[in-house]
């Protein structure tokens, strides 16, 4: 029993000085809601930790902001909030500059947003069985946007085709708001946007929404059903927003961290702001994120291997 308490009384000290000076965390480019996530979280940790967060967006390759913080000093002063991108981007590109397991400490998984189905507002289809059968009816015909190459908006629409065997056509974009432009002029017929780009235009009659990609139903999208339920049993696609270390970190300041994190996204002004950015508070442990990551990357995996997804 000494020894444990010994043991604790160790770790504890570890982190009894920390931190002591300005810390920042790594994200994903601005705007979307990666960096939404991460400005909220900076805020909140600032606050609970009495030392400036500072967010640190880095656009271009996906694969950046890994990097950066793989090979960043394990002191606690350089996090990571970013998505499932973490592991995408390596399995997309072949690129292989870090481990996403081996490189990192989860933190938590701090949220989640699933993606919608949306279809132009002149579709027949008023269900994911109906746009099955009019895909299968029109093979070649019908188009499916996309926004950049390895998000939750492409990987889902790849899902959708490869699961329901659809011969559809890709109309990848450089981002969502063109793609939705020209859903909404009927110029592609589908795509699978993220619920906060998307649900303004629901509500307003521009598109017609079938379901959600979330395992469960959303409150973000109340009334929807899943995909899965729908018609395509096993179909799952969500972005999730996570916070890691560098490997190496101590488990005293993992752990503070974690405990500060959680507190701020249990607080409801917190979750009300998470909910109206069109993103689910999670708050998982770390154990539950390095779960989340294990299951993630090995379904992730065989389906980038089924269907042959490769960046060009």
């Amino acid at each position: 029993m000494l020894a444990m308490l010994f043991a604790t009384l160790s770790l504890d000290g570890g982190a009894q000085n920390y931190p002591n000076k300005p810390m920042r965390v790594v994200a994903a480019e601005t705007g979307g809601s990666s960096d939404f996530t991460a400005r909220l979280m900076a805020f909140g940790l600032t606050n609970a930790l009495g030392q400036q967060v500072v967010v640190d967006n880095r656009g271009g390759h996906g694969i950046i902001p890994g990097e950066i913080v793989s090979r960043a000093a394990p002191d606690g002063y350089t996090l990571l909030i970013y998505t499932g991108n973490l592991w995408i981007s390596p399995m997309l590109s072949g690129r292989n500059s870090y481990d996403p397991v081996r490189d990192f400490v989860p933190i938590t998984l701090a949220s989640r947003a699933p993606n919608v189905l949306v279809v132009s507002p002149t579709s027949t289809a008023n269900t994911v069985k109906d746009l099955i059968e009019m895909a299968k009816a029109r093979p070649g015909q019908i188009n499916y946007a996309t926004g950049s190459f390895g998000s939750a908006s492409h990987l889902s629409g790849t899902l959708f085709k490869s699961m329901a065997r659809l011969d559809i056509v890709h109309v990848p974009y450089k981002g969502s708001a063109p793609a939705l432009i020209d859903l909404m002029a009927n110029r592609v017929q589908l795509m699978f946007p993220s619920a906060a780009s998307v649900t303004p235009q629901v509500k307003a009659g521009k598109l017609k929404a079938l379901a959600v990609t979330s395992a469960t139903p959303s409150s973000l999208s109340p009334g929807l059903p899943t995909v899965a339920a729908a018609g395509l049993p096993g179909f799952e696609i969500v972005a999730i927003f996570g916070i890691w270390a560098p490997a190496g970190t101590s488990d005293a300041i993992v752990r503070r961290i974690y405990r500060e994190s959680a507190r701020y996204l249990s607080m409801p002004d917190t979750r009300e702001k998470f909910f109206n950015g069109g993103v689910e508070v999670i708050a998982s442990t770390p154990e539950q994120l390095a779960a989340a990551m294990k299951s993630e990357m090995a379904r992730l995996s065989r389906m980038i291997k089924e269907t042959g997804l490769r960046e060009q």
